[in-house]
């Protein structure tokens, strides 16, 4: 069982154990009471409360399946793997966001000041962008791994139906 698993597997209040189907009616509309129920702790801490995880600590650092990456929160399509490189920074780093699907503010915490990147949908906090990053954006948006479920690329699959 991998980490995301089982966090999908602990998740409180939740039924729904593929990020694709998770609610995102109104994310805006939830209460603290609502996020606490939905999230693990530490989902809760990173997403709710600003937090980062440990560096080269996530499951999606190295991780180089085709597919998008959701929000955690509330399973808005963040980024696509196509996207994504290995920057070395110790977090998952995209070049793109997915149209409309981040939002940024200036982030002056812990005597620094970065560019926050927040989901669009749920405004949960999701990590930061660098203005370092490869072509063709020039961007690095460095993402919690725990901000974000993976789905897999459903083309990626073989149709074995018509085998007989």
């Amino acid at each position: 069982m991998t980490d995301t698993d089982r966090r999908e597997s602990t998740r409180a209040g939740s039924d729904v154990s593929d990020p694709a189907e998770r609610d995102v009616s109104d994310p805006t509309e939830r209460d603290e009471d609502e996020w606490r129920e939905r999230l693990t702790d530490e989902e809760y801490r990173v997403l709710r409360e600003n937090g980062t995880e440990a560096r080269f600590s996530g499951d999606y650092v190295d991780h180089d399946e085709d597919g998008v990456y959701r929000c955690a929160g509330c399973g808005a399509v963040l980024f696509d793997s196509e996207t994504k490189y290995h920057s070395g920074c110790g977090w998952p780093a995209f070049y793109a966001a997915a149209d409309d699907a981040v939002t940024t503010r200036i982030d002056e915490s812990h005597g620094m000041r970065r560019t926050e990147v927040r989901c669009g949908s749920c405004d949960s906090h999701l990590g930061h962008v660098f203005e370092d990053g490869p072509d063709p954006t020039g961007k690095r948006f460095c993402i919690n791994s725990v901000a974000m479920d993976f789905e897999d690329d459903p083309t990626d699959f073989e149709d074995d139906s018509h085998d007989v």
